[in-house]
């Protein structure tokens, strides 16, 4: 079977909810903020499920781990997308909808892992 645990998809559709309620009142920061955390969230458990993570890893590091994976082209991009600092203005330097690059990278990682039929977890 394979693919994320279910604690792991409720935590990721958490911070999505959070990051479109965000959105929703103006707070971009706070969407891109919440929409990394679900990527990171993912990001973890596929490095966790590949052997290449620690549980101590946070959503941060593990983007960044990511960054040296052999992933798809655009997955990659996705990835850094949301490593990406913000500027200035505590905006992207590029145009880009965060929570969508969240989401494909999520799904793509998840995908990843039903294909390899990898999970540890039995979930």
């Amino acid at each position: 079977m394979g693919g994320f645990s279910t604690e792991t998809r409720q935590r990721i559709a958490q911070e999505f909810e959070m990051a479109f309620t965000a959105r929703r009142q103006g707070n971009e920061g706070r969407a891109r903020v919440c929409a990394r955390r679900a990527a990171g969230v993912a990001a973890k458990e596929y490095l966790l499920q590949q052997g290449m993570g620690t549980p101590a890893l946070n959503a941060w590091d593990a983007l960044n781990l990511l960054v040296r994976q052999s992933l798809s082209q655009e997955m990659q991009h996705s990835v850094q997308i949301l490593t990406m600092r913000v500027n200035e203005e505590f905006s992207l330097p590029v145009e880009a909808d965060v929570i969508q690059e969240a989401q494909f990278l999520c799904e793509a990682l998840e995908k990843l892992l039903v294909s390899k039929g990898n999970n540890e977890y039995g979930r």
